[in-house]
């Protein structure tokens, strides 16, 4: 059987010895062996430094995210492969189809957050402008880098294409260089996924490297400008977190650990009862989706303790029909754990569990199979156990990685806080109830211990993507035995392989860094008016000062008429007057915006597309009948679309009067021609 190779330095690489093998999760048979023999990973993560990183640098936030949206693309045409290499891991049909389009969608979402969220450009400013001096040339903002090392992720066997694409995605856009490290027992299916990745042609030499098998000395070689993600057991993550290399550099180290998370039955819900129906619908989906080997999945249920009974005996019902053996087969629910180790590792666990309840269902030593060998497979059945003390140490401390979940009884709703945060640390929880003030309390009570919090009802669950479905806009991760890390998240994922620096400077330098006009830099009024120019054409700190025009009172009462905003500050003087923000009736603000935008509008057909919004919009003196407005419109930032024939211009505008004083202030967005489709 061959053994898999390893892609590090731009090449495929055979291990130097035999490797260990590796076995099919349902037919015991060998699928391939694994061994990383041979490997410098001292060269691998130079290779990723050097070349990776470089190639990434020259690429925008929006290129990368084009390309993670080609990768998707890619990916998505492969599906049927990939799915079936999964079958050999346990999983059954939806299993996969969890696990495989679950990775390529954090692909699509992270290409489309990079295209909408962050600038066309290799820098990201993080928050406003910050003034450091009352002249106001010396100013301040944080820009956050790509860090210069490589992302170091060592994933779990559960999802070996969700788990190394998760974390890639947020690495890449940020331009940042990835090293896979996938866990062994499924590391053929990661394989085949990084050779599609690779075989794509689309990605830049070095962003991405893959070791199959031991980690070796790999983390003897990471710095400072590293990354480390690793998923797995927390006594491992934290025997990786205390390596001195990690220590010595302060690396970056992201944990996704063990979770013994919960799911609580509101008192509201009753048997037959929507909420009643779900909390026991998801309870079972959570045991049996990837035979209960997922780090989200519901490890304890807790129930009102006079539900206790109704929970069991509909959990049970829909038990019995869950059907478990080869995964190939659209009849089976349910496949097998990833490894025989594991099965025995799930026995131990529920053992342990035992020690402080009954098992109410199936028997992890007897039990009926459909098409599949016991005793060659990596097979159990789902195990429900119930306790009826929830004192008891043992379901809040013993984690069986499969599909076991127990049920624990609550009498108050400050007693099922309790039962949740003993817990110690969850990557999810989740509360089933109808009623707002008990999910409010539930919510407050526990969220220091938990890092996603689901509050499922009638109301949402035709949405819902359920207790265990991690999303790329949301933080992956949990405080405490979870790990204390956060994956995804959004842009927080991006800037998690980013380094946040705080740069002081005068305005022209700070807006020459970080490619926005900065309020206090240099303006260039030209003849030409900026609406007249292409997206090519535009510059930074190009303005267009337009005014005076004259408010008068006339223009306050047909604006009040014509709009119907009648508010009694535009149109009664007396009780104008008696507002203590006003010195009698005042223009209304949006007729300000309107008279502004009659000044600084060019109104012939030109390269200006759309006007597509205004943002932060402020009033800030009142504008009087008989004031005269003056508008500067100045180009704050160019923002050219991939692919396509126009970009975005973000225009800084401030209003003032003849006093110089500013009446309001906003930035307007303008969808604008370029001269050429590559421009």
């Amino acid at each position: 059987m061959a053994a898999l190779r390893s892609y590090v330095g731009g090449e495929w690489r055979v291990p130097s010895d035999e490797g260990a093998p590796l076995h099919d999760a349902v037919t015991g048979e060998e699928v391939a062996r694994i061994s990383s023999a041979g490997i410098d990973m001292a060269a691998a993560l130079d290779h990723g430094r050097t070349r990776g990183g470089p190639a990434l640098a020259e690429l925008t936030f929006h290129q990368r995210a084009a390309l993670l949206k080609a990768l998707a693309s890619h990916l998505r045409e492969h599906r049927e492969e990939l799915y079936a290499l999964s079958t050999r891991t346990g999983a059954t049909k939806g299993d996969s189809a969890f696990d495989v389009d679950g990775g390529i969608g954090v692909l699509f979402g992270y290409s489309s957050k990079g295209r909408r969220e962050l600038p066309n450009d290799t820098v990201y400013v993080d928050g406003a402008v910050e003034p450091l001096g009352k002249g106001g040339t010396f100013v301040g903002q944080h820009v956050c880098t790509p860090l210069q090392g490589v992302a170091v992720q060592i994933n779990a066997f559960n999802f070996p294409v969700w788990g190394p694409l998760e974390k890639f995605a947020p690495a890449f856009l940020a331009g940042m260089p990835t090293l896979v490290k996938p866990a062994s027992q499924t590391a053929y299916l990661t394989h085949r996924l990084v050779e599609l990745m690779i075989g794509s042609g689309l990605l830049p030499e070095g962003a991405l490297q893959l070791v199959c098998g031991s980690a070796g000395d790999l983390l003897d070689h990471v710095t400072d400008q590293d990354v480390v993600s690793f998923t797995g057991s927390a006594a491992t993550g934290r025997r990786l977190r205390a390596h001195p290399a990690v220590l010595a550099g302060s690396v970056r180290f992201n944990v996704e650990a063990d979770s013994l998370n919960c799911s609580i039955l509101g008192p509201d819900a009753e048997p037959g009862g929507a909420e009643f129906e779900l909390f026991v619908k998801q309870l079972v989906t959570e045991m049996t989706v990837k035979a209960g080997q997922k780090c989200t999945a519901i490890r304890r249920a807790l129930v009102p303790a006079h539900r206790v009974d109704d929970v069991v005996e509909a959990a049970v019902r829909r038990l019995e029909r869950v059907t478990v053996g080869n995964p190939a087969l659209s009849e089976v629910r349910m496949g097998a754990l990833a490894s025989l180790e594991q099965r025995e590792e799930v026995r131990r666990s529920l053992k342990s569990l035992l020690e402080a309840g009954t098992l109410v269902h199936g028997d992890p030593d007897r039990f009926d199979l459909v098409d599949a060998d016991p005793d060659r497979g990596a097979f159990l059945p789902p195990l429900l156990v119930r306790c009826d003390d929830p004192d008891r140490p043992q379901p809040h401390e013993v984690e069986a990685f499969g599909p076991v979940s127990t049920v624990l009884p609550y009498t108050t709703t400050e007693q099922a806080i309790d039962l949740a945060r003993r817990g110690q640390g969850s990557l999810a929880g989740s509360v089933v109830t109808a009623d707002p003030a008990f999910a409010r309390e539930v919510v407050l009570g526990t969220a220091s211990r938990h890092g996603r919090l689901l509050v499922l009802n009638s109301d949402n669950a035709g949405e819902s993507t359920g207790h265990g479905s991690p999303l790329p806009a949301l933080v992956h991760g949990g405080p405490g035995r979870a790990g204390g890390g956060e994956e995804m998240g959004g842009i927080r994922g991006v800037l998690h392989h980013m380094q946040r620096t705080a740069v002081q400077a005068g305005p022209d330098v700070l807006s020459a860094i970080t490619g926005q006009w900065v309020p206090g830099s240099r303006r260039t009024v030209t003849d030409e008016h900026p609406f007249r120019k292409y997206l090519e054409d535009l510059r930074i700190g190009d303005t267009v000062v337009a005014g005076p025009r004259t408010v008068t009172l006339a223009d306050v009462e047909h604006f009040a008429e014509f709009t119907g905003d009648t508010f009694y500050a535009h149109t009664d003087e007396e009780a104008a007057r008696a507002n203590p923000f006003f010195d009698g009736r005042v223009a209304h603000g949006y007729l300000v915006v309107s008279f502004a935008a009659g000044l600084f509008v060019d109104p012939d057909p030109g390269p200006v597309l759309a006007n597509y919004g205004l943002e932060n919009l402020r009033f800030l003196t009142p504008t009087y009948p008989g004031d005269e407005l003056t508008v500067t419109m100045t180009a704050k930032q160019i923002t050219p679309r991939v692919n396509a024939a126009h970009g975005e211009v973000r225009w800084d505008v401030d209003v003032t009067n003849a006093d110089g004083e500013s009446v309001a202030k906003y930035d307007v967005l303008t969808l604008v021609a370029k001269r050429t489709e590559e421009g």
